[in-house]
């Protein structure tokens, strides 16, 4: 991607950032640079990669789904100053 001067500027007030011509010049060989990475790590091929959910192989302890508190929906539903249907009734925020 052939990126420009004029685009830094642009990005750059499009971001609300504060930018002067000579930021500017410097900014634009490093995104350069970081658009190479970018476009060198699309190129790989990672359709045999497996996809994974964690960078090491690593098993959490799960303990089992139960229940530990009593049922106390009654209790507190007798302190609101609303409710319908089992359910806290709140103002209308949004008009």
């Amino acid at each position: 991607m052939a990126l420009e001067l004029d685009d830094v500027k642009r990005v750059a007030r499009l971001a609300r950032i504060a930018i002067t011509e000579e930021e500017a010049r410097s900014a634009l060989p490093q995104l350069h640079g970081i658009f190479s990475l970018i476009e060198q790590m699309q190129a790989v091929d990672v359709s045999r990669v497996e996809p994974m959910s964690h960078a090491q192989e690593i098993s959490l302890r799960l303990r089992e789904d139960a229940v530990t508190e009593a049922d106390q929906r009654d209790r507190l539903l007798a302190v609101a100053p609303a409710v319908e249907a089992g359910l806290y009734l709140v103002p209308k925020v949004i008009e």
